[in-house]
């Protein structure tokens, strides 16, 4: 099965003698650069972790809207905005003007976030759950209102004596980009929210974490999850024909530098564990191999058979030039010998 292959950076930035992003300004203008690069190499996706009060990419419009100017044909997108920060207004125009930048590429990955560097950070960002809300209700209702935001319909009432002249009738937000609200991922973290984000009305982004809740292998229950939403999906009438990534650390190795960095460093086995108090959880493992078995190795991956883009995580903090290297060897080694391109 064909599939769109892209990059996912972390963005993570450190003041080591061995890191190429030492600072905050190196990671945002590598990651320019590493699309630029992606680009050229034929990839079809550059995506960005989004973490907050973290030495991580916490701010992506700006840099969503700098990656659209600097090039042409390349999706850009994240992976994933925690929408218990967001306000979803400023969320629905920061959205639109990046896109419209970009002539239309923004694929935007959205959750109710993960385990984060503060205690209730988004308290920080001033928003507090409703009356008998938990923080992944208070995610999903500001999901839900950046969504309807995103249709482009009117709603607020026109001031009689405006500054500037109005349209005719009920005003909408603006920029507004239309068709960006087809382009709207949701990262699930269980076979319910992924069910949840079909109803909903957005394509589907798993990523190597999820909720245990079988025991099986973690690419096992995540096909059954793609399953799950996309039999939700058949239930309703959206319009459109919804998309589903899968991310992976993959890594071919063909030079010494690669062996160095990877022969041999990967988890191989997937990891089961507790990521609260609450949640059992399965990580799933990564890859890293000559090509030829890696080919091997990935036929059996069912969730990424059942996807139709794959992301690859990069680590960004070895530069652009070897990050390039790493995207380019999946490219010419690995996806043509398994039918992805």
């Amino acid at each position: 099965m064909s599939k769109k292959i892209g990059f996912l950076s972390f963005g993570h930035w450190a003041p080591h003698p061995t890191s190429h992003a030492q600072t905050a300004a190196d990671t945002l203008l590598q990651s320019i650069d590493l699309a630029v690069a992606a680009e050229e190499l034929g990839a079809d996706g550059a995506y960005f972790r989004v973490h907050h009060f973290a030495r991580q990419l916490g701010a992506p419009f700006p840099l969503l809207a700098a990656v659209g100017a600097r090039t042409s044909r390349i999706e850009i997108g994240t992976g994933v905005i925690d929408m218990r920060y967001s306000n979803p207004f400023a969320f629905a125009e920061d959205a639109g003007a990046a896109d419209l930048i970009s002539g239309g590429r923004l694929q935007l990955g959205i959750s109710r976030g993960s385990p984060e560097q503060v205690i209730d950070g988004w308290r920080h960002f001033g928003f507090v759950p409703a009356e008998g809300e938990s923080d992944a209700d208070m995610a999903r209702r500001h999901t839900e209102i950046a969504l309807e935001l995103l249709r482009g319909e009117g709603f607020a009432q026109p001031n009689p004596r405006p500054m500037f002249p109005n349209p005719p009738g009920l005003l909408r937000l603006e920029p507004h980009s239309e068709g960006l609200r087809e382009r709207i991922w949701w990262g699930a973290g269980s076979d319910a929210t992924a069910r949840w984000a079909a109803g909903t009305g957005m394509n589907l982004m798993s990523s190597t974490l999820k909720d245990d809740e079988s025991g099986e292998p973690f690419h096992v229950q995540q096909r059954k999850q793609i399953e799950a939403f996309r039999a939700e999906w058949a239930e309703h009438d959206h319009g459109f024909e919804p998309r589903v990534s899968v991310s992976r650390s993959i890594f071919a190795i063909t030079n010494d530098l690669d062996r160095r960095y990877f022969l041999g460093s990967g988890e191989r086995e997937d990891q089961f564990g507790m990521l609260d108090a609450n949640t059992r959880a399965v990580f799933g493992r990564s890859y890293a191999d000559e090509p030829d078995a890696l080919v091997e190795q990935l036929r059996e991956d069912e969730a990424i058979a059942a996807a139709d883009t794959l992301l690859l995580t990069v680590p960004n903090m070895l530069g652009v030039d070897y990050n390039a290297h790493v995207i380019e060897a999946i490219l010419a080694e690995v996806a043509p010998a398994l039918g992805w391109r």
